[in-house]
C-alpha cells in the first residue's frame, strides 16, 4: 500500500513538472545587456465605414463656429429623419460610402484618409465659407476588445490614437497564469478581409511586429493552456458523475 501511495504521489509532481511554463513577457531579453532596435511605429490608421469621428471647427468668426458646429448638436432623430446620417454629440458616422454629412457643405467623402489627411481636407474644403478655419478630428470608435484568459476581458475605448498589444492587456488586467504568451491571437477586420495572426510575447521581435500596434476594433485572444483545458473538463467530469449519481439516489429512494 505505501509503495502504491508513493507512485501516486511521484506521478502528481512528474505532473506537475510537466506542466511548467514560461510566464515571463519577453523572456529572450538579457539581463546584462541592452536591447535595441529600430521602433516600429504605429501605421497611420484610416478613415472607414462605421467610423464614428468628432469634428470640430473654430475660426474667429462666432457666427460661423456655431454654423458648422450645429451639427454636433442635432438630435439622433433629426438628423436620421432629414440626411440618414448620425451627427450628435456623439460625432459623425461615416456611411456605407465613406461618407458624412457635414453642416452647410453637405456629403463629404472622407474614407481612405488619415486624421491628418482628412483634418487638411476639411481645412481647404470650408475654406470657401469660412476664413483660416481650425479643425480637430478625433475617433471615437477606436475601441479593441480583449477576452479569453485576462483578468478583466472587455471591449475598450482607446482615448488615443494608438494603443500597443501590451498596453491593451494592462487595460484586461493582464493574463492570467493560464494564459498562453506564447500564442496570443489577433483578429483584424479591414477593407473587407479578416486577417489572423498569433503572436509570442515570451520573444522580444514581437516588439518590431507590424501587429504590435492595435488598430480600431481589432480582437485579442489569450488561449488558455492545457492545464486550464484539463481543468474545464475535470470539473464538467465531476459535474456529470455528481449529476448521475444524484439521479441513482432518486431511482433507489423511489423504490424504497
Amino acid at each position: 500500500m505505501k509503495k502504491v501511495g508513493f507512485l501516486l504521489i511521484m506521478a502528481l509532481l512528474l505532473g506537475a513538472c510537466g506542466q511548467k511554463r514560461n510566464l515571463v513577457y519577453f523572456s529572450d531579453l538579457r539581463d546584462s545587456i541592452a536591447y535595441e532596435s529600430r521602433i516600429i511605429e504605429a501605421s497611420n490608421i484610416k478613415i472607414k465605414s462605421g467610423d464614428i469621428l468628432s469634428i470640430s471647427v473654430s475660426t474667429l468668426n462666432p457666427e460661423s463656429n456655431i454654423l458648422f458646429n450645429t451639427g454636433t448638436l442635432q438630435s439622433i432623430e433629426a438628423n436620421r429623419e432629414s440626411s440618414g446620417n448620425l451627427a450628435t454629440s456623439q460625432g459623425y458616422l461615416v456611411d456605407s460610402k465613406g461618407q458624412i454629412n457635414f453642416p452647410v457643405v453637405g456629403k463629404i467623402a472622407i474614407a481612405g484618409k488619415t486624421k491628418e489627411e482628412a483634418t487638411d481636407f476639411l481645412v481647404s474644403t470650408l475654406k470657401p465659407y469660412v476664413k483660416d478655419p481650425i479643425i480637430n478630428l478625433r475617433f471615437l470608435n477606436f475601441r479593441v476588445t480583449v477576452v479569453g484568459e485576462v483578468n478583466k476581458p472587455s471591449t475598450f475605448t482607446v482615448t488615443g490614437d494608438q494603443i500597443n498589444l501590451i498596453e491593451a492587456l494592462g487595460l484586461a488586467g493582464d493574463m492570467t497564469m493560464y494564459g498562453k504568451r506564447e500564442n496570443v491571437l489577433l483578429i483584424r477586420e479591414e477593407e473587407g478581409k479578416r486577417t489572423m495572426v498569433r503572436l509570442d510575447l515570451n520573444k522580444k521581435e514581437t516588439m518590431d511586429s507590424k501587429y504590435f500596434f492595435l488598430k480600431q476594433n481589432d480582437i485579442v485572444y489569450v488561449e488558455p493552456d492545457k492545464m486550464k483545458e484539463k481543468q474545464s473538463r475535470t470539473d464538467i467530469r465531476t459535474i456529470t458523475l455528481i449529476s448521475s449519481l444524484a439521479s441513482l439516489a432518486i431511482v433507489a429512494i423511489s423504490r424504497l
